[in-house]
C-alpha cells in the first residue's frame, strides 16, 4: 500500500533532523534569561561593595578614632567665648569638651572619613547653625552673606561674609625642646564643608571678606595642645607679699592683720590686766 503524503514528510523530517528553519533558530529566550542573570549577579556585587565602603570608610578619621581640633569664632570683630561642652552622654561622635576643643570620635558611617566635617558637627551641636552662607553663634544674630553687621559690634554696619580659616599645630623638635606653632591659615567661603582633621585650628567668621579672620585664642591653643598630649590644664598661681598691721588699742588690746592675695588672716591677742 503506498504511503500518504502526510506520512513522507514526517519521516523526510525525522531522518533530517527536523526541517531547517528549526536548526537555524536560536533559544533566544534561554540566551536572554542568562544574560539577566549574570546582570542580576554583578548589581548584587556592586552594591555589597558600595555598602561595605559605606559602612567601613578607609578614610580617617575612621569608626572607633579619636582625634582632637579646636574651634573658636569671631562674630562682626568680636571674639565669641568658646562653645559650652556637649552633654554627657551624648550619643554624638562630634562633640566638644568646652575649652574650644573639638573631640573627633565617630560612633557611626555618617561622621566617619569625609563625612567628619565642621557643618556636621555644627548639625549635631543644637544651638549651633551654620552653613556655606549662614552663621549663628548660640544666642546671637544670625547672619547670612550680604547682611551688615549690627550695631554695636565692632564691625557695625559693614557687609559681611562668612568664612572659616584652618591651621594645623606643627611640633618641632629644640634645643631648648619642643615648639609647637600654627602652619597653614588657608581660608574657605564654604565652611560646612570644611573636612575636620586632627590638631587642626578653626576660626569661623562673619564679617567683611577683606578683613583677616584672627586665629584661635592663646588658651583655646593650650587646651588643643593638652588634649592631644594628654594632660591637665596647668596651675597658674600668683603670690602677694603679705602686709602685715599691728594695732594697738588703749585697753590693751593688739590686733594683728595679715593680708595675702585675697586671703585674709586676723588674729586677736589680748593682754591681761594684771
Amino acid at each position: 500500500m503506498a504511503r500518504s503524503s502526510t506520512g513522507k514528510s514526517v519521516a523526510r523530517a525525522a531522518a533530517t533532523g527536523g526541517g531547517t528553519s528549526y536548526r537555524g533558530q536560536m533559544p533566544v529566550n534561554w540566551y536572554a534569561a542568562l544574560v539577566l542573570i549574570v546582570l542580576i549577579g554583578i548589581g548584587s556585587v556592586a552594591l555589597a561593595r558600595y555598602n561595605y565602603a559605606k559602612g567601613s570608610p578607609t578614610t580617617a578619621p575612621i569608626v572607633g578614632q579619636t582625634w582632637h581640633a579646636a574651634l573658636a569664632f569671631d562674630i562682626c570683630g568680636k571674639a565669641e567665648p568658646a562653645l559650652t561642652a556637649t552633654a554627657s552622654g551624648s550619643p554624638n561622635g562630634l562633640t566638644t569638651t568646652g575649652s574650644g576643643v573639638l573631640l573627633i570620635a565617630p560612633k557611626s558611617s555618617s561622621e566617619a572619613g569625609n563625612n567628619a566635617t565642621l557643618g556636621k558637627f555644627a548639625k549635631e551641636y543644637a544651638t549651633v547653625q551654620l552653613t556655606n552662607t549662614s552663621v549663628q553663634y548660640p544666642g546671637g544674630v544670625p547672619y547670612k552673606n550680604g547682611q551688615k553687621c549690627a550695631a554695636g559690634t565692632p564691625d557695625a554696619g559693614k557687609v559681611g561674609m562668612v568664612r572659616a580659616r584652618s591651621w594645623t599645630l606643627s611640633t618641632s623638635s629644640q634645643k631648648s625642646g619642643s615648639e609647637t606653632k600654627q602652619v597653614g591659615g588657608n581660608y574657605t567661603t564654604a565652611p560646612a564643608g570644611l573636612k575636620l582633621r586632627n590638631a587642626q585650628l578653626i576660626t569661623v567668621g562673619f564679617g567683611p571678606a577683606t578683613k583677616p579672620l584672627p586665629k584661635v585664642p592663646a588658651t583655646t591653643e593650650l587646651a588643643l595642645v593638652q588634649a592631644i598630649e594628654g594632660t591637665s590644664a596647668p596651675i597658674t598661681t600668683t603670690t602677694v607679699a603679705p602686709t602685715t598691721t599691728t594695732t594697738t588699742a588703749a585697753s590693751g588690746t593688739t590686733t594683728t592683720t595679715t593680708s595675702k592675695s585675697s586671703a585674709t588672716t586676723t588674729t586677736t591677742t589680748t593682754k591681761s590686766s594684771g
